[in-house]
């Protein structure tokens, strides 16, 4: 990493249900003062609008830049382009299916091929259960490629009181795996 792509992230949104832990993270990178390289699948956007939660401008909001998932030809398509690393939030099932097998048909997928070959890390924060066998080798495959899985489920050790709490805590986890911190985070015996 240098210092022009460590405070640049590339965050990618899938199809997968579970918007509210991508505008959970975009809020707190944007505290952090993060440069932010939003990328929203059309899957995406179809989930937003059927759940009715968070919406695509309510994502928007919080990134520094917005890329088009079919513009194979963004800045964050290419290698030569610093950042210090991405992650994909929620990550679908066949956008785990592309990192784990290398196709590059759309940003999404193409930025975190990118991400892997350029030895940056690249979480994928799964959302979907129960998990088939295709499934679960995707994700042993997209982690021998070098990605980082996590899986969108809380803890409940420091007492969450609400929703956003939940969240937070995925949120806090996922941020370590970039050395970040996030503000007010209780870790587990940190203050014992």
């Amino acid at each position: 990493m240098t210092p022009t792509g460590e405070r640049r992230l590339v965050v990618g949104v899938s199809g997968g249900s579970g918007i509210p832990y991508a505008l959970d993270l975009l809020r707190a990178l944007h505290t952090l003062d993060m440069e932010t390289h939003l990328i929203v699948s059309s899957g995406a956007k179809r989930v937003m609008s059927a759940e009715g939660g968070p919406q695509l401008s309510d994502l928007t909001a919080l990134a520094s830049v917005v890329h088009d998932d079919r513009d194979l030809a963004a800045s964050v398509a290419s290698g030569s382009f610093r950042t210090g690393g991405m992650v994909v939030v929620p990550c679908s099932a066949g956008t785990l299916a592309k990192v784990a097998h290398g196709f590059a048909d759309n940003l999404i997928s193409r930025a975190a091929h990118v991400t892997l070959k350029e030895r940056r890390p690249l979480v994928l924060v799964v959302r979907e259960d129960p998990m088939p066998r295709p499934m679960l080798q995707n994700m042993l495959a997209a982690h021998d490629a070098g990605a980082t899985l996590m899986s969108a489920s809380p803890g409940f050790y420091h007492a969450p009181e609400s929703l956003g709490e939940l969240l937070g805590f995925v949120t806090a986890r996922v941020l370590d795996q970039f050395g970040l911190d996030l503000p007010g985070f209780r870790r587990w015996r940190e203050d014992a």
